[in-house]
């Protein structure tokens, strides 16, 4: 719905500089700038419909299927490209970001609670299973297939 909306309203800046140029003001100043600032209306809202076209054509917008859902908690597969320790401020727990990829062009990023340096080292095939607990990605389980 969305991306009609942009197409439609990407369409009517021009119609606005068409009747400019139809009615011969373009030549002056004001015919001028009117036409810069619809022409650049209309190119964002183009660009908009574009790059939502490339979401679509891509399947961005569908659910990776490296997370699978167990009875347990939730599993990712992959190879751990880089591992982060983060701490936190008092009160809040540490946090470590851990960046997985499966062999295709992507990655995933795994934001788990703790350090997680020893847990999962760089380079290794990895399969985590973590829960959410209280707003974090708690480890439960790593396996090195």
């Amino acid at each position: 719905m969305m991306l009609v909306i942009s197409a439609l309203l990407a369409l009517v800046p021009l119609l606005g500089v068409a009747w400019i140029v139809m009615y011969g003001s373009i030549t002056t100043v004001d015919g001028l700038f009117m036409s810069l600032i619809l022409l650049a209306m209309s190119g964002i809202l183009a660009l908009n419909v574009l790059l939502e076209l490339r979401k679509r054509g891509s399947g961005a917008a569908k659910p990776s299927s490296a997370t699978v859902k167990v009875s347990g908690g939730l599993v990712q597969k992959g190879k751990v490209q880089s591992v982060q320790f983060y701490e936190s401020g008092v009160g809040e727990p540490n946090k470590s970001i851990v960046t997985l990829a499966d062999g295709g062009s992507s990655a995933r990023l795994l934001v788990l609670e703790g350090d997680m340096r020893n847990a999962l080292p760089v380079g290794q095939k990895v399969e985590v299973t973590f829960r959410k607990e209280g707003g974090h990605n708690v480890l439960m389980n790593v396996d090195y297939p």
